[in-house]
Protein backbone atom coordinates (compact mmCIF):
# COMPACT_ATOMS: atom_id res chain seq x y z
CA UNK A 1 0.00 0.00 0.00
CA UNK A 2 1.46 3.35 0.89
CA UNK A 3 3.15 2.50 3.93
CA UNK A 4 1.17 4.43 6.63
CA UNK A 5 1.62 1.73 8.91
CA UNK A 6 5.63 1.01 8.72
CA UNK A 7 6.13 5.12 8.98
CA UNK A 8 3.56 5.51 12.13
CA UNK A 9 5.73 2.20 13.62
CA UNK A 10 8.95 4.30 13.05
CA UNK A 11 7.70 7.76 14.14
CA UNK A 12 5.02 6.35 16.83
CA UNK A 13 7.15 3.38 18.44
CA UNK A 14 11.00 4.07 17.17
CA UNK A 15 10.63 1.03 14.81
CA UNK A 16 13.13 0.22 12.08
CA UNK A 17 10.62 -1.51 8.70
CA UNK A 18 10.14 -2.31 5.37
CA UNK A 19 7.23 -2.40 3.21
CA UNK A 20 6.80 -4.63 -0.33
CA UNK A 21 4.24 -3.32 -3.18
CA UNK A 22 4.36 -4.33 -6.75
CA UNK A 23 2.63 -0.89 -7.37
CA UNK A 24 5.79 1.70 -7.86
CA UNK A 25 3.79 4.47 -8.03
CA UNK A 26 2.59 3.79 -4.63
CA UNK A 27 6.08 2.56 -3.14
CA UNK A 28 7.07 6.17 -4.55
CA UNK A 29 4.14 7.77 -2.39
CA UNK A 30 5.48 5.62 0.55
CA UNK A 31 9.35 6.64 0.30
CA UNK A 32 8.05 10.55 -0.33
CA UNK A 33 5.81 10.32 2.96
CA UNK A 34 8.63 9.18 4.77
CA UNK A 35 10.99 11.74 4.26
CA UNK A 36 8.17 13.86 5.02
CA UNK A 37 7.87 12.69 8.16
CA UNK A 38 11.47 12.43 9.02
CA UNK A 39 12.04 8.72 9.26
CA UNK A 40 13.28 8.13 5.86
CA UNK A 41 16.48 6.25 8.03
CA UNK A 42 14.48 3.70 9.45
CA UNK A 43 12.16 2.69 6.94
CA UNK A 44 12.57 1.11 3.09
CA UNK A 45 9.85 0.63 0.46
CA UNK A 46 10.23 -2.09 -2.20
CA UNK A 47 9.05 -2.22 -5.22
CA UNK A 48 9.09 -6.23 -5.40
CA UNK A 49 6.94 -9.61 -5.30
CA UNK A 50 5.80 -10.22 -1.84
CA UNK A 51 6.27 -13.92 -2.37
CA UNK A 52 10.18 -13.35 -3.51
CA UNK A 53 10.21 -11.41 -0.23
CA UNK A 54 12.94 -12.37 2.56
CA UNK A 55 10.88 -12.26 5.95
CA UNK A 56 12.85 -14.13 8.29
CA UNK A 57 14.26 -11.28 10.50
CA UNK A 58 10.91 -9.83 10.42
CA UNK A 59 9.12 -9.27 14.55
CA UNK A 60 5.87 -8.04 13.49
CA UNK A 61 3.99 -8.64 9.72
CA UNK A 62 1.44 -6.23 9.10
CA UNK A 63 -1.16 -7.18 5.93
CA UNK A 64 -3.85 -6.53 4.26
CA UNK A 65 -4.19 -9.05 1.29
CA UNK A 66 -7.21 -10.83 -0.18
CA UNK A 67 -7.86 -14.40 1.86
CA UNK A 68 -6.50 -16.34 -1.53
CA UNK A 69 -2.82 -14.72 -0.69
CA UNK A 70 -3.07 -15.05 2.58
CA UNK A 71 -3.82 -18.64 2.17
CA UNK A 72 -0.47 -19.17 -0.53
CA UNK A 73 1.74 -16.51 2.09
CA UNK A 74 0.73 -18.83 5.06
CA UNK A 75 2.80 -21.45 4.66
CA UNK A 76 6.29 -19.48 4.43
CA UNK A 77 5.06 -17.60 7.29
CA UNK A 78 5.09 -20.82 9.40
CA UNK A 79 8.71 -22.10 7.90
CA UNK A 80 10.40 -18.65 7.98
CA UNK A 81 9.29 -16.95 10.95
CA UNK A 82 10.43 -17.11 14.10
CA UNK A 83 8.41 -18.58 17.15
CA UNK A 84 6.61 -15.39 19.01
CA UNK A 85 6.87 -13.53 15.90
CA UNK A 86 2.98 -11.01 15.02
CA UNK A 87 1.68 -11.29 12.00
CA UNK A 88 -1.25 -8.70 11.93
CA UNK A 89 -4.00 -8.44 9.49
CA UNK A 90 -6.60 -6.15 8.49
CA UNK A 91 -10.48 -7.14 7.20
CA UNK A 92 -9.29 -10.76 6.03
CA UNK A 93 -8.28 -13.66 8.29
CA UNK A 94 -6.87 -17.20 7.51
CA UNK A 95 -9.47 -19.48 7.25
CA UNK A 96 -8.68 -22.32 9.39
CA UNK A 97 -6.16 -20.85 11.01
CA UNK A 98 -7.92 -19.20 14.70
CA UNK A 99 -6.64 -15.33 15.44
CA UNK A 100 -5.08 -15.46 19.08
CA UNK A 101 -6.77 -12.39 19.09
CA UNK A 102 -9.49 -10.06 17.03
CA UNK A 103 -10.82 -6.65 17.82
CA UNK A 104 -13.25 -4.13 15.82
CA UNK A 105 -12.16 -1.23 15.56
CA UNK A 106 -14.83 2.30 14.57
CA UNK A 107 -14.22 3.42 11.59
CA UNK A 108 -16.69 6.09 10.64
CA UNK A 109 -15.85 7.74 7.20
CA UNK A 110 -14.69 3.68 5.94
CA UNK A 111 -15.83 4.40 2.00
CA UNK A 112 -16.92 1.42 1.53
CA UNK A 113 -18.80 -1.72 3.89
CA UNK A 114 -19.38 -1.52 7.50
CA UNK A 115 -18.05 1.82 9.30
CA UNK A 116 -15.33 -0.39 10.75
CA UNK A 117 -12.51 -3.23 10.35
CA UNK A 118 -11.65 -6.10 11.86
CA UNK A 119 -8.11 -6.59 12.85
CA UNK A 120 -6.81 -9.53 13.07
CA UNK A 121 -3.59 -11.06 15.56
CA UNK A 122 -1.83 -14.39 14.82
CA UNK A 123 1.52 -15.70 16.99
CA UNK A 124 3.55 -18.09 15.59
CA UNK A 125 3.82 -21.18 17.86
CA UNK A 126 6.83 -23.26 18.02
CA UNK A 127 6.55 -26.63 17.69
CA UNK A 128 5.32 -28.69 20.41
CA UNK A 129 4.23 -31.85 18.62
CA UNK A 130 5.47 -35.36 19.79
CA UNK A 131 5.96 -37.49 22.75
CA UNK A 132 6.84 -35.60 26.01
CA UNK A 133 7.72 -37.68 29.40
CA UNK A 134 8.19 -35.89 32.85
CA UNK A 135 8.30 -36.67 36.76
CA UNK A 136 6.97 -34.28 39.14
CA UNK A 137 7.93 -34.67 42.90
CA UNK A 138 5.10 -33.61 44.38
CA UNK A 139 4.59 -36.28 47.43
CA UNK A 140 2.78 -38.83 45.03
CA UNK A 141 5.34 -39.44 41.79
CA UNK A 142 3.88 -40.74 38.71
CA UNK A 143 5.19 -41.14 35.39
CA UNK A 144 4.05 -38.86 33.04
CA UNK A 145 3.80 -39.38 29.01
CA UNK A 146 1.68 -37.42 26.44
CA UNK A 147 1.70 -37.73 22.56
CA UNK A 148 0.87 -34.26 21.59
CA UNK A 149 -0.69 -33.36 18.21
CA UNK A 150 -0.65 -29.66 17.00
CA UNK A 151 -2.34 -27.87 14.38
CA UNK A 152 -1.26 -24.39 13.97
CA UNK A 153 -1.33 -23.11 17.80
CA UNK A 154 -3.73 -25.46 19.45
CA UNK A 155 -2.82 -28.90 20.81
CA UNK A 156 -4.19 -32.38 21.43
CA UNK A 157 -3.27 -35.50 23.27
CA UNK A 158 -3.98 -38.55 25.60
CA UNK A 159 -1.59 -38.36 28.38
CA UNK A 160 -0.94 -41.40 30.28
CA UNK A 161 -0.32 -40.42 34.49
CA UNK A 162 1.51 -43.69 36.06
CA UNK A 163 0.34 -46.24 33.06
CA UNK A 164 -3.15 -45.21 33.38
CA UNK A 165 -5.21 -42.82 30.82
CA UNK A 166 -5.63 -38.97 31.46
CA UNK A 167 -7.47 -36.27 29.68
CA UNK A 168 -5.75 -33.17 28.17
CA UNK A 169 -7.52 -29.86 27.72
CA UNK A 170 -7.01 -26.49 27.01
CA UNK A 171 -3.56 -27.09 25.16
CA UNK A 172 -2.30 -24.11 23.29
CA UNK A 173 0.80 -21.97 22.14
CA UNK A 174 1.18 -18.75 22.00
CA UNK A 175 4.85 -18.48 20.64
CA UNK A 176 6.88 -20.58 22.67
CA UNK A 177 4.60 -20.42 25.69
CA UNK A 178 2.59 -23.79 25.76
CA UNK A 179 -0.27 -24.34 28.22
CA UNK A 180 -2.63 -27.05 29.12
CA UNK A 181 -4.54 -28.75 31.41
CA UNK A 182 -4.52 -32.46 32.71
CA UNK A 183 -7.06 -34.67 34.62
CA UNK A 184 -5.80 -37.90 35.97
CA UNK A 185 -6.87 -40.52 37.82
CA UNK A 186 -4.36 -41.09 40.87
CA UNK A 187 -4.13 -42.64 44.17
CA UNK A 188 -8.13 -43.11 43.89
CA UNK A 189 -9.21 -39.59 43.35
CA UNK A 190 -9.20 -37.27 39.99
CA UNK A 191 -6.38 -34.80 40.24
CA UNK A 192 -6.75 -31.53 38.00
CA UNK A 193 -3.55 -29.94 37.00
CA UNK A 194 -2.30 -26.52 35.23
CA UNK A 195 1.21 -27.10 33.36
CA UNK A 196 2.69 -23.85 31.50
CA UNK A 197 6.18 -23.16 30.51
CA UNK A 198 8.00 -22.75 27.67
CA UNK A 199 9.29 -24.66 24.62
CA UNK A 200 13.33 -24.62 24.00
CA UNK A 201 13.82 -27.39 21.14
CA UNK A 202 12.86 -30.92 22.98
CA UNK A 203 12.66 -29.06 26.46
CA UNK A 204 10.04 -27.73 28.18
CA UNK A 205 10.79 -25.36 31.48
CA UNK A 206 7.85 -23.95 33.84
CA UNK A 207 5.38 -24.79 36.54
CA UNK A 208 2.72 -27.37 37.24
CA UNK A 209 0.03 -26.03 39.80
CA UNK A 210 -2.41 -28.42 41.28
CA UNK A 211 -4.55 -28.09 44.53
CA UNK A 212 -2.40 -27.26 47.20
CA UNK A 213 0.48 -25.50 45.64
CA UNK A 214 2.84 -25.13 42.50
CA UNK A 215 6.36 -26.73 41.86
CA UNK A 216 8.96 -26.62 39.03
CA UNK A 217 8.14 -28.90 35.90
CA UNK A 218 10.45 -29.89 33.34
CA UNK A 219 9.86 -32.43 30.27
CA UNK A 220 11.83 -33.75 27.59
CA UNK A 221 10.59 -35.02 24.24
CA UNK A 222 11.66 -38.31 22.62
CA UNK A 223 9.90 -38.01 19.30
CA UNK A 224 9.25 -35.10 17.68
CA UNK A 225 6.31 -34.06 15.37
CA UNK A 226 5.16 -31.63 12.99
CA UNK A 227 2.87 -28.72 13.27
CA UNK A 228 -0.65 -29.12 10.77
CA UNK A 229 -0.96 -26.12 8.83
CA UNK A 230 -3.51 -27.38 5.82
CA UNK A 231 -7.03 -26.45 6.30
CA UNK A 232 -8.03 -30.03 5.39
Amino acid sequence: GDGRIVIAAAKQHGARGFGVEIDGGLVGAARREAQREGVAGRVEFLEQNLFSTEIGQATVITMYLYPRLMLQLRPRLFADLRPGTRIVSHDFDMQNWQPDARVTVPVPDKPYGPPSSEVYLWIIPANAAGTWQWRLADGAAADYEVALSQTFQMLEGKPLVGGKPGRLEEGRMRGDEIRFILTAERDGRMLRQEFSGRVSGDTISGKAKFAGGEQAWKATRSRRGSIKISDE
